[in-house]
Order: C-alpha cells, then structure tokens, then sequence
C-alpha cells in the first residue's frame, strides 16, 4: 500500500528538479514494446485506457490513474481502449543520494487514484505550457504547478479510500482546502471531486459536520477576509474583490452587501468613522 503521508513529506522536503514534460496522443490498440526506462516520472491518464507491464507487475489505468517509474524498470504498454489514448508525463531527477538508495519509496513503481478531478487537468494544462520558460522565476513556477498537482493527487487517492464513510478528518480537510484556496475558482464538483465523493455526498458530508453547505461556507470565508482587508488597509474595493475570489466588483459589492447589509465601501466608511 502507498504511504501517501511519506511521499508528501518527499515532494515537500527532498531534493529534486522537473526535467521535462510532455503530452502525448496514442492511436487505439498501439503497442509499446519493451524498453528500460530512463528517468523517474509520472504518467497522468487523461483520457483513453492503458494495460502497463513494469518488471513484470500489470497496471490496468484508466483516465485520473496517475502511475510512477524509477530508472531502469523493465515496462511495455498496450492502449486497450477503443479510444485515443491521452496522457501526460513528467518526468524529474531525484538528489543522488535519494536515487542511489534502493529503499528510497520514488525507486519504486507505483500507481495512485486520485479519479479523474478538473483541477489536476488544468494544472497538468498549466505546467505543460510553463515547462520550458527559462530563468529562475520559470523553473520556480513549475515547481509550484508540480506540488499543486502532487497535492491533488495524493490528497485525493487518500480519501478516495475513505468515500464511503468519510469522518470529520475529511470535512477539516475540506475546509483547509477552502481556506488555502478561497481566492480561486472554487466549484461543488471540484471541491467533491479533490475528496472522491459525489458533489450530494459532499454536500451533505459538510453540512452534517459545519452546519453550512459547501459554497455558502467559501463565501463566508472570502467576505471574513474581504472585513480583514477593509479593517487593515485602505485598499480599492475592486482589489479586494479580486483578492478574495471575486473578478467582478460588482458581484463582489453584491456578495458582501447580502452578507452584511451594507455595501464594501459603506462598510469602510463606517470603520473610517469609528475610528476617527
């Protein structure tokens, strides 16, 4: 069994860079044949269905399967789909010490499912168009997308498995998520899907544990944050509102006046008064 704690712990602490990433499209029925891998990498199935070998070990992958491969790994592939097969693969190098030590959990094949969740797509998207920017700030930024998607998948491979009867432990991880992620887009399906539930079980999950429904719940949280911004700073309403999840100002004033009887500004003066 994957320990998903331990490879959070590598991806967030251990040495290692992003060597190249790639999409690739695989006509029905093709054949892989036999070759010995060269780097460790990650395969994210998009679409499509695949039969891999991996010294001798049969992984049967479907679209949100998401597999890993050490160096020097026996493998061959077959599409097994009537479908294109779509993937995308990242491959990286590990610090030498952690590559040389065959204990070492990345010196393994393996396979996650996190299911097929909107948001790894869009980062995968993401990092593939940011792969090769050069400098600095580029290599940063694919990091970043890179522990964004390994975030998702492993946080949601974990609680794939407990779908069936999810605790309060799921639901506090909800609401971090929520709380890490409130200035994005944020969706029932996608909050639902991080989690591998149905956005009704979700929905329900969180209302028994929170007393709120998942999205009046995000929007609480940005009009606290955007009552934070508007007590510390004296900052334009047009940028708090994007600062809190809001692209439109106006949807924002609405929101907030909805929530609190007054509109952002109003709010403001209010404080301005108070203080004065």
């Amino acid at each position: 069994m994957i320990d998903v704690e331990r490879l959070a712990e590598i991806f967030a602490n251990d040495s290692y860079g992003i060597d190249s990433v790639y999409r690739l499209v695989i006509q029905p029925k093709s054949i892989l044949r036999e070759f010995r891998t060269a780097k460790h990498g990650f395969l994210f199935i998009i679409r499509g269905a695949v039969r891999i070998s991996v010294n001798g070990t049969i992984y049967e992958l479907q679209p949100g399967s998401v597999f890993h491969a050490a160096p020097d790994m026996q493998m061959e592939a077959r599409v097994t789909s009537e479908s294109e097969l779509e993937y995308y693969s990242v491959f990286y190098r590990l610090d030498k010490s952690c590559a040389e030590n065959s204990d070492h959990e990345c010196n393994a094949h393996f396979r996650l499912e996190p299911e097929a969740i909107p948001r790894i797509i869009e980062l995968l998207t993401t990092l593939h168009l940011n792969a090769h920017t050069p400098g600095g700030m580029g290599k940063l930024r694919v990091k970043e997308l890179f522990l964004s998607i390994m975030y998702q998948v492993l946080v949601g491979h974990k609680n794939r498995e407990r779908r069936s009867s999810p605790n309060i432990d799921v639901i506090e991880e909800a609401i971090a998520y929520i709380k890490g992620n409130y200035m994005n887009l944020l969706t029932l399906e996608e909050l639902a899907g991080l989690h591998a539930m149905t956005s009704k079980s979700f929905s329900y999950f969180f209302y028994k544990y929170t007393g709120s429904r998942p999205i009046d719940f995000v929007i609480q949280h940005r009009m606290e944050r955007a009552c934070e911004l508007l007590k510390t700073g004296n900052f334009p309403i047009s940028d708090i509102a994007v600062s809190v999840g809001y692209g439109n100002p106006l949807y924002f004033s609405r929101a907030f006046k909805k929530r609190f009887g007054v509109s952002p500004s109003a709010y403001a003066n209010q404080l301005n008064n108070h203080n004065n």
